[in-house]
C-alpha cells in the first residue's frame, strides 16, 4: 500500500508540473552550502586553537566541502528522480 501511495503522489506531483526534484534540492543545498560558509567564517577565529594542520581560513578544505555537499545531493536528489520518471502517471492513477 505504501508503494501505490508513493506512485500516486508521483504521479499526482508530475501531472500538475512540479519543479524537478533534482533543481529543488540543489538548491536548498546551495542555500544551504552559503550560509555554512557564512557560519565557518563567523566563527573561524574561535575554531583556529581547535585545528591542526590547516588554518582556520583555508580556501581549499572550504571549496572542498562545499564541492563534496554538492555532489551528495545532486546524487541524492537524481536517484529518485530517475526512478519517478520512469512511473507513467495514468498507470499509477489507474492502480488505485
Amino acid at each position: 500500500m505504501d508503494t501505490l501511495f508513493h506512485d500516486l503522489r508521483i504521479a499526482l506531483r508530475r501531472m500538475r508540473i512540479a519543479p524537478p526534484a533534482p533543481v529543488t534540492v540543489l538548491s536548498h543545498a546551495l542555500v544551504g552550502v552559503a550560509v555554512g560558509i557564512v557560519g565557518a567564517l563567523a566563527l573561524g577565529r574561535t575554531m583556529r586553537s581547535m585545528l591542526f594542520g590547516i588554518t582556520a581560513f583555508d580556501p581549499v578544505t572550504f571549496a572542498g566541502v562545499a564541492l563534496l555537499l554538492g555532489a551528495t545531493a545532486l546524487v541524492a536528489s537524481y536517484l529518485p528522480a530517475r526512478r519517478a520518471a520512469r512511473i507513467d502517471p495514468l498507470v499509477a492513477l489507474r492502480a488505485e
